[in-house]
């Protein structure tokens, strides 16, 4: 037996936290019951488990995707407002992924997409600190102050942020790595010191780069890629 929300993020619906809002907006039925319960469990080998009607199943493979997510598209699987969203730009994927953590419409980079919620469960949770590398062209040139701030941390949203690793290498162009987060985080520090955001790109997740994957470009995670990601979210 095992907590409702493991077993629907394990099969690839969604996410813990979001099969929790699931449960709780009543989507969720156990043996024909609707669940509301979030200590509630259940047994996916022998309960009828579903979530809006259709049957839960359990996953026999999971898929590990890295995509290049261009400026444009909002990282959702789908969006009220209908606009583009990454879930368009994977032709070819029938497995029910989603989205690693975020990127807002208007940022570009790497982004994961997987069924697999127990490692994007980890990756996300800020007490793994799973490290995301941006690089940064903002508004006017910071000194070194500027950068000595971002670094200690700074106040967003009436919270200070967590320590960060911060390098300028260029004019105007920073690069930047947090193990936090936070929603539109990078824009949020870099507002707190007079110098917004003028361009922003994900270059890293942990372990994970692809310099060579063009933006709109997708493809799988090597076996050892999936490891490192594993070791690095603290699950093996």
């Amino acid at each position: 037996m095992e907590r409702l929300q493991k077993i629907l993020s394990q099969a690839g619906i969604a996410s813990r936290r979001a099969s929790e809002q699931l449960m709780l907006d009543g989507r969720v039925t156990v043996n024909g019951v609707p669940i509301r319960e979030l200590g509630t469990k259940a047994d996916p080998s022998r309960d009828d488990i579903r979530v809006d009607g259709r049957r839960v199943k359990v996953i026999e493979r999971h898929r590990y995707l890295l995509l290049n997510k261009p400026r444009g598209y909002v990282t959702t699987r789908s969006d009220p407002q209908r606009r583009p969203t990454v879930i368009d730009l994977l032709g070819g994927v029938r497995e029910y992924v989603y989205p690693v953590g975020r990127l807002d419409f208007d940022s570009e980079g790497l982004l994961l997409l997987t069924n697999d919620g127990e490692l994007a469960a980890r990756l996300t949770h800020p007490r793994h600190g799973v490290a995301r590398v941006y690089d940064v062209h903002v508004v006017g040139n910071p000194d070194r102050h500027d950068v000595e701030r971002l670094g200690k941390g700074v106040t967003i949203d009436g919270r200070r942020t967590s320590p960060a690793d911060v390098k300028a290498i260029g004019p105007s162009h920073l690069r930047i790595t947090i193990r936090e987060g936070r929603n539109r985080q990078v824009r949020k520090m870099c507002d707190a010191i007079g110098h917004p955001v003028a361009h922003l790109r994900r270059v890293a997740i942990g372990p994970i780069r692809d310099s060579r994957l063009k933006p709109g470009q997708w493809r799988n995670l090597t076996d050892d890629e999936v490891r490192r990601l594993h070791r690095a979210a603290g699950s093996n």
